[in-house]
C-alpha cells in the first residue's frame, strides 16, 4: 500500500503542477511504475554558477532548454526525489509521453512510413534521399559514408549512414575531396534521436533546394555556386528506437551501443551520447561517465562508429586550416559552414561550447553570424555556457577544432509560445511554425559558406 500511495502522490503532484518535492522512492518503488510510466519535465531554479554542472555531473537528463535562471530536467519520480536530496527545488513543468525503452526490434519498411502523426521513420528519410536523386539527377547525389553501431556489429535492425549532396552538378562536384571547386554548406540532424523536429527540417531543406532550382532565383544562384550537404539522421539506430514507440515515441537520446550498460531501467538509458563522444576537449564538461546517464560520453573519445564515420566524411569534404591551441584562428579566406540541428532551447550556439570563458580565434565572425541567425529566428545566441551550459565532446566543437570549419548548433524551439515546444511537438508545428522560421536562417548560413570568417556585425 505504501508503494501505491507514493505513485498516486507523484501523479497528483504532476497534475496540479505542485512545486513540492516527491517523497524519496526506493528502486522497488520506481520499478512498480512499470514500462508505461510517464516521464516528467522538472523545472529547476539555478541559484549558483556551478549548479548546471552539478546537475550534469549527477547524471540528470538536463534538457537543452533554459528560461532565465531555470533549467529543465527530464525524469521519473525517482529523479524528482534525487533532485530534492541534492538540494534542488523544482516544479513539474509537464508530463511527457514515452519512456526510455531500448528494446531492439526490426525497423519498419516502406517509403512513406511515419509515426506520431506524420514524423518520418529512418526508412522514409532514406527513401526520400534516393527519390530526390532519381528525380533530380542533375542536382543530387546520395553518399553512404558508414554504418550504424548495430549494423557494424551484425545486430538486427542496423542501418547504413547516408548523406545527400545537392548542387548544380558539374565536373568534380560532390566528390569526397577537400579541394572542392565550390564552397560547402553542411546540415545535420538527429544526432540526438528524440529531437524529431530536426530531421523534419532537413527533409524540407532538401525539398526547398531541389524544388526551387530553375524557378527561385535565390535557390538557383545558391546551387550554381555552392554544394549543400545534408545528413538527415546522424543516429539512425537511436531514431529506430524512438519510432518503435509509434504514437508514444520512446525518448531515446543516445545511440544503441549497450556494451557498457545494457540494463538501465526506466530511470536510465542504454547507449552513448554521440554529442559528448567527439574527440574535442572530451570529458571536460557537461558529460557523465555513468553508462546509463543521458550524457554518457563513452569509454573513449570517438569510440562510436557513427561519430568516426561522420568525422571521416568531414575530413573528406573540408581541409584542415586551423592551427593548434584554443585561440588559433582559421584564416579569413577559409570556406565552409556546418550546422548541427538540435532541440528545443531556441538558441544559436557556436564554439567553444566546452568552456564559455575561452573564446575561439574567430569569435567575432562566429558571433556575428550567430547574431544574424538569432535575429532571423528570434532565438538567443552565444557560446553554450553563456546562455545554456558548458558541454564538451560535441560535433561543432570538433569540426571547428580539427578543421577550422565555421560551425554552429541551432537549438530549434518554440520561442513564441505556439504550443510547439518539447521533443514531441504536434506534427502540425513543422510546416506551420518551424520551417518558416528555420528556412531563412539556413539560407543565410549557406550563402555565407564562401567566406564565413569575413562576416561582420552587419553582414
Amino acid at each position: 500500500m505504501r508503494r501505491n500511495r507514493l505513485v498516486i502522490a507523484a501523479v497528483s503532484a504532476v497534475t496540479t503542477l505542485a512545486a513540492v518535492a516527491l517523497p524519496a522512492l526506493t528502486q522497488a518503488d520506481t520499478a512498480s511504475a512499470g514500462p508505461a510510466a510517464q516521464a516528467f519535465v522538472f523545472r529547476v531554479p539555478i541559484h549558483k554558477a556551478g549548479d548546471p554542472q552539478k546537475l550534469l555531473a549527477g547524471g540528470f537528463d538536463v534538457l537543452e532548454r533554459r528560461q532565465g535562471d531555470d533549467l529543465f530536467v527530464l525524469g521519473d519520480t525517482a529523479a524528482g526525489a534525487r533532485l530534492h536530496r541534492l538540494g534542488f527545488t523544482w516544479s513539474v513543468d509537464r508530463v511527457v509521453p514515452g519512456g526510455h525503452s531500448s528494446a531492439q526490434t526490426v525497423h519498419v519498411a516502406g517509403v512513406d512510413d511515419t509515426y506520431y502523426g506524420g514524423y518520418r521513420t529512418v526508412d522514409a528519410q532514406y527513401a526520400h534521399l534516393d527519390q530526390t536523386a532519381a528525380a533530380h539527377p542533375d542536382l543530387a547525389t546520395v553518399v553512404t559514408y558508414g554504418q550504424s553501431w548495430r549494423k557494424q556489429n551484425g545486430q538486427q535492425g542496423g542501418y547504413d549512414l547516408k548523406a545527400v549532396c545537392i548542387t548544380k552538378l558539374g565536373p568534380g562536384d560532390c566528390q569526397l575531396n577537400p579541394d572542392s571547386r565550390k564552397p560547402r554548406f553542411f546540415l545535420m540532424s538527429q544526432i540526438h534521436a528524440r529531437e524529431i523536429t530536426t530531421g523534419e527540417v532537413s527533409w524540407r531543406w532538401i525539398d526547398y533546394l531541389t524544388g526551387g532550382y530553375g524557378t527561385d532565383p535565390t535557390v538557383t544562384s545558391l546551387l550554381d555556386s555552392t554544394e549543400l550537404w545534408v545528413v538527415p539522421i546522424a543516429n539512425p539506430d537511436g531514431v529506430d528506437i524512438v519510432q518503435q514507440g509509434g504514437d508514444n515515441p520512446n525518448l531515446q537520446r543516445k545511440n544503441a551501443d549497450d556494451v557498457n550498460g545494457s540494463s538501465c531501467g526506466f530511470g536510465g538509458q542504454s547507449g552513448i551520447d554521440l554529442n559528448r563522444n567527439a574527440d574535442s576537449h572530451w570529458g571536460t564538461s557537461g558529460s557523465s561517465d555513468q553508462p546509463c546517464d543521458e550524457t554518457y560520453l563513452g569509454p573513449n573519445p570517438d569510440s562510436e562508429t557513427e561519430n568516426t564515420a561522420l568525422e571521416n566524411l568531414f575530413r573528406e569534404l573540408y581541409p584542415a586550416v586551423r592551427g593548434s591551441g584554443d585561440s588559433a584562428a582559421a584564416p579569413l579566406d577559409a570556406r565552409g559552414v556546418m550546422i548541427s540541428l538540435h532541440s528545443d532551447a531556441s538558441m544559436v550556439l557556436f564554439p567553444w561550447e566546452y568552456d564559455h570563458t575561452v573564446h575561439t580565434g574567430n569569435d567575432a565572425a562566429l558571433r556575428a553570424m550567430a547574431a544574424r541567425m538569432g535575429a532571423i529566428t528570434g532565438y538567443q545566441y552565444g557560446q553554450a555556457g553563456e546562455i545554456l551550459y558548458d558541454a564538451s565532446g560535441g560535433t561543432d566543437d570538433w569540426t571547428y577544432d580539427k578543421l577550422g570549419l565555421a560551425s554552429f548548433t541551432i537549438e530549434i524551439g518554440d520561442s513564441d509560445g505556439r504550443g510547439c515546444d518539447g521533443f514531441l511537438p504536434p506534427y502540425s508545428c513543422q510546416d506551420g511554425y518551424f520551417w518558416p522560421k528555420l528556412q531563412p536562417a539556413l539560407l543565410y548560413a549557406a550563402q555565407h559558406a564562401a567566406a564565413p570568417y569575413r562576416t561582420t556585425a552587419g553582414g
